[in-house]
């Protein structure tokens, strides 16, 4: 691929954000024999430099040397940058990535929001973008340590415009070599909306109420306005053009019937935590986009409201 790739070469990778969803699969690549380098900082950088990196999903847990650094720059051009750092830092990570972008290079993003690709390729140029869905719940639970908690883990990726590509041939015998699930929709932003449904919903519901997915679903209070902001989400997403299914909150309220009963989402988590929440691009982008096409959202309203006060983070001494 390019100049990056080399004849007969195995591609390259940066992994731009190391936590959960970025260190979960940049792991599998590593493992795979893919020369793989994490982007990471502080103390989470620290420990996998001096200890390694390590995943633990159910019962198993795996820990391998890795290549990690704060500066770009000492990487070079690669073929792929997976793209999975949090929402507020997409326009300065982005930026920081202009070392490993060589001619061919493609960033794919492993975000949460629908705009992501779009912030990207502000920065970036579009042709350096692939449309990316990851499908896990995982996070740092210490530094150097990656906790899975759910029972798949996906990528679906594919050109912004759909076309087939010679990269999207290469991403997709690596992610087969390194043992990780992935497809290839026929269009990018109907799989990227389908997240972001679910995602909106479990994010403001899980840290409205402060409780885990199963909780939420069980009462019939709480799965009321879980559907109800998923189904304004999916009317502005209809009305953004994207050719989404009338049933589909049906069919992604059945899929959040299979979550395990103790997941969280990561907004929610953040939240625990006293972290910086996505909330501005979750629910407040479907606020946002409904006031920009006349679409009402009063439930995600009612989510933005709920937690403004919390979305810069607990106030640090």
């Amino acid at each position: 691929m390019g100049d990056t790739a080399g004849g007969g070469q195995k591609p390259r990778f940066a992994i731009m954000g190391s936590g959960g969803v970025g260190g979960f699969f940049g792991a599998k690549l590593a493992a795979a024999g893919f020369p793989t380098t994490f982007v990471a900082r502080g103390a989470h950088l620290e420990a996998l430099r001096d200890h390694g990196l390590t995943v633990e999903a159910g019962e198993e847990r795996r820990t391998l040397p890795v290549e990690a650094t704060d500066d770009p720059s000492s990487i070079g051009p690669v073929d792929f940058v997976l793209f999975s750092v949090k929402l507020w830092d997409t326009e300065s990570a982005a930026e920081a990535c202009r070392p490993l972008i060589g001619p061919d290079t493609a960033v794919l993003s492993l975000q949460n929001g629908v705009d992501s690709e779009q912030r990207i390729a502000g920065v970036l140029g579009e042709e350096h973008v692939l449309g990316g869905v990851a499908e896990i719940s995982a996070t740092i639970a210490e530094p150097g340590v990656i906790r899975c908690y759910s029972p798949f883990q996906r990528i679906r990726f594919g050109e912004l415009d759909g076309r087939q590509s010679e990269r999207c041939e290469m991403l997709d015998a690596a992610l087969t070599a390194a043992g990780i699930e992935h497809a290839r929709p026929e269009d990018i932003h109907v799989a990227l909306w389908t997240k972001f449904i679910m995602l909106v919903g479990l994010s403001a519901l899980t840290a409205v109420t402060r409780r885990p997915v199963g909780e939420v679903r069980g009462d019939p209070d709480t799965r009321a306005l879980l559907l109800q902001v998923m189904r304004e989400t999916l009317a502005v997403g209809k009305a953004s053009g994207v050719a989404l299914p009338d049933d589909l909150v049906e069919t992604m309220a059945e899929r959040a019937n299979s979550l395990g009963a103790t997941v969280k989402a990561s907004m929610a988590v953040d939240l625990e935590r006293g972290n910086r929440l996505e909330l501005p691009w979750l629910s407040g982008k479907v606020v946002g986009l409904g006031r920009e096409l006349g679409v009402p959202t009063p439930a995600n309203g009612f989510v933005v409201a709920a937690l403004k006060f919390h979305q810069d983070g607990a106030p640090r001494d």
